[in-house]
């Protein structure tokens, strides 16, 4: 494999660096952003349970800032969001350990394949379902401004998250891999049937049309992961996701231009976007970034591009994670990276010890762009 070094671009090379273009347009930055920020905003972050042992958790290893779950007590109840009362209660026991809740994760719109959700009612496209769970998102925004935490994380996913089993990393470990050559068109359909790329398109919008003006009216940031991995031209499971390109990403935070509006931008789900990802990940950055519409930073990386990749340890990917953080530095960027996706070993006895090591990364890179 093509170890990358652990340190080896500043900031003022990251800012000096090619504007690569993709296709259907270029990624130049805005030009209203185009002086880079002297200071580090960003932060490092993690999910964590809102519980002793799970603040203790992130605190051990210098973390003040989370994400978490909605707090809802009895989810058996079918209930689509999260009262007031149950948040406040949630961030005065982060707040009594000196811990920050940051973003907070739905009830639904996760990550799970369709046919697995509970809620699938928005991504079906099927009303009245999809309305009454529209109305629980308006009301956990409302709930969230209430309570003050600033930012919901959530997927416009049908298929979640797509991979071809594992193969051999360093040592121990292994990863898992996805090969697009491999993603037959058509396997047994989901429960969604056909959905093409213009039927997508509709439910997505119907969703931000109804769900953004009301994250603007009360100012919380609405950030949505985007589909992770890349499907074939010709779909998979019938599905044609819209959310694994550059472009897709580009309309979507088009569709209803608001401040809060944006993505938890995953850069190992937009390496898997690109054919070469060691060179124009930092202008895809840039190119988010500088429109302020990233709101979280999920940071892994992988080795390989589109075509074919493997979900491989931080320091030894595809992109370089220094120049990576040198560029959030260089648009400003000001809130949490956080650590995702496990790299596995078959005898670790503890499955944090991975999240320890990039958390220390992470912040550790931080501390190196202070200097730059």
């Amino acid at each position: 494999m093509n170890r990358r070094k652990f340190i080896s671009a500043s900031s003022a090379g990251a800012a000096a660096a090619a504007a690569a273009t993709l296709t259907g347009g270029g990624l130049a930055p805005a030009p209203v952003q185009a002086q880079a920020s002297k200071k580090v905003l960003m932060k490092v972050g993690a999910n964590a349970s809102v519980t002793e042992e799970g603040l203790n958790a992130v605190l051990r290893y210098g973390i003040k800032n989370i994400t978490a779950n909605a707090p809802i007590a009895d989810r058996e109840s079918g209930r689509l969001y999260a009262t007031v009362d149950e948040l406040k209660a949630w961030r005065d026991v982060a707040e009594k350990k000196g811990v920050s809740i940051d973003i907070l994760t739905p009830p639904n719109l996760a990550s799970s394949h369709i046919d697995r959700e509970r809620n699938p009612g928005i991504m079906l496209g099927k009303s009245p379902e999809r309305d009454r769970e529209i109305e629980g998102v308006q009301t956990m925004i409302k709930n969230c401004a209430a309570a003050g935490i600033p930012a919901i994380k959530y997927n416009m996913s049908i298929l979640g998250v797509l991979r071809m089993g594992r193969v051999p990393g360093r040592a121990d470990t292994s990863y898992s891999h996805f090969k697009i050559a491999g993603a037959k068109a058509d396997p047994p359909l989901t429960k969604a049937g056909v959905v093409s790329e213009d039927a997508y398109w509709e439910r997505i919008t119907y969703f931000l049309e109804r769900v953004i003006p009301v994250a603007t009216e009360y100012k919380v940031r609405m950030a949505c992961h985007p589909n992770d991995s890349p499907t074939p031209p010709e779909g998979y499971q019938g599905v044609h996701a819209v959310l694994s390109t550059v472009d897709g990403l580009k309309k979507f935070v088009s569709i209803k231009e608001s401040p809060y509006h944006g993505f938890n931008f995953c850069i190992g789900t937009v390496s898997e976007m690109l054919m070469d990802p060691g060179k124009e990940l930092y202008d895809v950055i840039r190119y988010f970034g500088t429109r302020k519409k990233i709101f979280n930073v999920h940071f892994r990386n992988i080795l390989g591009n589109r075509l074919e990749f493997s979900e491989v340890a931080i320091d030894e990917g595809s992109f370089n994670a220094a120049r990576a953080i040198a560029t959030f530095k260089e648009v400003g960027y000001e809130y949490m990276v956080q650590h995702d996706h496990n790299v596995s070993a078959a005898g670790e006895p503890n499955s944090n010890a991975y999240a320890a090591f990039v958390h220390g990364y992470i912040k550790a890179l931080i501390q190196y762009a202070e200097l730059a």
